[in-house]
């Protein structure tokens, strides 16, 4: 099972499209990429998606790697298949993270998602988000405004969580 990245932070980005990672998630980078050792630059895969999307994906290897067995699980031609291989394979783009714990973001990304001045950072477990930080906020407040109607207040999201399986 991949690492898991954890927490949040803005960072700036500069005329160039390099933005700082934040550093916890750069150690699970280093730590999720096969290939990494030091003095080498770790590698990621960011998902920039369908023209719908307005933020990137960014895998580790490790994770992408799960991915990819996935995927090869899957029925070769079903539609979901071949969805996720467009997806994953064909709206994606392997980077790296320079010397000074820096990904550079090539301009078409940046345009598609609207980055400009900074860059907002959000884990999801074995992948984060780069959001354009204004974006970001208007999604989660429609996110919240519609948990706030479903559930009541004092809800704790984690009782959607199933069960693990029995150890042993």
């Amino acid at each position: 099972m991949a690492r898991r990245f954890r927490g949040s932070d803005t960072f700036k980005v500069d005329a160039k499209g390099r933005v700082s990672i934040p550093a916890p998630f750069r150690r699970v980078i280093e730590a999720s990429d096969p290939d990494w050792k030091e003095g080498l630059r770790p590698n990621i895969v960011i998902v920039y998606g369908p023209e719908s999307q307005d933020w990137l994906d960014v895998y580790s290897m490790e994770a992408v790697h799960e991915i990819d067995a996935q995927i090869a699980l899957m029925q070769r031609g079903s539609p979901e298949r071949l969805w996720n291989e467009e997806l994953m394979y064909g709206q994606s783009f392997e980077a790296q993270v320079d010397d000074d714990g820096r990904l550079t973001i090539p301009q078409k990304y940046r345009d598609k998602i609207g980055l400009k001045g900074e860059a907002f950072f959000i884990s999801a477990g074995d992948y984060f988000r780069i959001w354009n930080p204004e974006a970001y906020e208007a999604r989660a407040t429609r996110h919240s405004r519609r948990f706030t109607d479903q559930y009541p207040e004092d809800f704790d999201p984690r009782s959607l969580l199933p069960p693990l399986p029995p150890k042993g």
